[in-house]
């Protein structure tokens, strides 16, 4: 079925740009008062909050503008493959300049089937980035891209039946935001706040129950190798294939967004070294921000490894780390994670002018002392976290099966190949 083609700029009643406040104006930014959209942020999904907010005064200073709910927010550029990717704002929000963002006209186009739409050109969107070293996106480019329209009651035919996909994907997002939260208020209360099963009858010395002990990270270490990248096509030496999982992968694993881990070859050597198994962690050391820093951690299972077709492991800017048992790396899992989230890891960042991160791993192994429970708390510990990371990892996968199930059917109930 062929359907009229339309420009982007013909079925909106508004498009604009966004705008950065003054980032010296404290104001600007206090109260936080004005949810503000990154590109970044921007990834095929509907926003419901941001990283970042500005005052009402930073609002009106700058060329930010408050968008209605349901506009589709298009990313023109950023790190990465960030341009061109696309976002729903379910609440009213501003965007930085770098976001093209869309106000549907109602009356003649559905929102959602106008994401879906630019969900499917993204390869397209990219094709037309223009400018010098790293290519972007620009308010025109977009204006004039051009979909197919059907009446206004069949785009709401087809939006339902991939919604459907997406309101379970985003459940069992909020799922598993729920049981990551629940992990961390259990390690915290257990391991920071001390209040253990028993804690009122256990004397406390300098900080250490009595039975455990203060060590250094690489004591707990059994085994720790850097990752390989290998080769994007066979040869007789690099012959054995393997998906490599990156830094920027590593989130992913938990929030299912893992079907673009890239694949690649490698020696028998490297391969053997590097095969990552149940209840590695691999932690990565290098290409971070200074921003975000590094030090991003995942642990892998065998349910997860299950998924992949061949081998995997981890790339060179990463670290394969094992441990002797299951028990002791999920508790050194959420340790990590713990590290991280209150700024520890990065007293490890070394110090350079440039604008990637690179980790002082040896002296992370050697200085950053932690706590190692009992066998009796750990044992304990370990019965409910590892519950918890097993449901986070299942609700994972089943989000990437939605999405692989609902990205099939998308180009094809968008040509009309379809009928609904």
């Amino acid at each position: 079925m062929k359907w009229e083609k339309v420009k982007i700029k013909e079925i909106c009643s508004e498009i604009i740009s966004g705008g950065t406040p003054k980032s010296n104006i404290l104001e600007f930014y206090y109260p936080k008062e004005i949810p503000w959209l990154k590109t970044k942020e921007v990834n095929y999904c509907q926003i419901y909050d941001t990283e970042m907010y500005i005052s009402k005064k930073g609002l009106e200073k700058s060329s930010a503008k408050l968008l209605p709910v349901n506009s589709v927010i298009v990313a023109m550029y950023g790190q990465g493959n960030t341009a061109g990717r696309v976002a729903i704002n379910k609440i009213p929000l501003c965007t930085n300049q770098a976001c093209c963002n869309l106000i549907i006209n109602n009356k003649i186009a559905d929102y959602k089937y106008v994401y879906y739409s630019l969900v499917i050109l993204y390869d397209k969107l990219v094709s037309l980035k223009n400018g010098g070293a790293q290519p972007n996106l620009n308010v025109g480019i977009i204006k004039d891209i051009e979909i197919p329209l059907p009446k206004l009651q069949m785009q709401k035919k087809i939006t339902s039946i991939l919604s459907a996909y997406d309101d379970l994907v985003e459940n069992n997002q909020k799922q598993i935001k729920l049981l990551e939260e629940a992990a961390q208020r259990l390690y915290k209360e257990w391991f920071v706040n001390l209040r253990f099963p028993g804690y009122e009858n256990a004397p406390i010395i300098d900080g250490v129950p009595e039975g455990w002990s203060m060590v250094k990270v690489g004591e707990v270490i059994k085994y720790e190798i850097g990752g390989g990248w290998g080769e994007e096509t066979i040869d007789e030496k690099f012959d054995n294939p393997a998906y490599v999982i990156r830094g920027t992968d590593l989130y992913g694993l938990t929030h299912g967004d893992f079907n673009d881990i890239p694949y690649r070859f490698h020696s028998d050597s490297n391969l053997k070294a590097r095969k990552l198994i149940d209840g590695d962690i691999i932690f990565e050391i290098s290409g971070g921000s200074k921003n975000e820093g590094v030090a991003r951690t995942a642990l892998i299972r065998s349910n997860l490894l299950k998924i992949f077709s061949e081998p995997v492991m981890c790339a060179s800017f990463c670290k394969l780390v094992r441990f002797d048992s299951l028990e002791i790396a999920q508790y050194m899992y959420d340790t990590f994670k713990y590290l991280r989230e209150c700024g520890k890891t990065s007293e490890f960042d070394k110090k350079s002018a440039s604008s990637i991160v690179n980790y002082r791993w040896k002296d992370f192994l050697m200085q950053q002392l932690i706590l190692l429970p009992n066998e009796k708390i750990l044992t304990n510990y370990n019965r409910l976290a590892i519950n918890l990371y097993n449901q986070i990892l299942c609700k994972s996968i089943l989000i990437a099966k939605l999405v692989e199930a609902r990205d099939k059917l998308l180009p094809k109930l968008m040509s009309g190949e379809i009928e609904v």
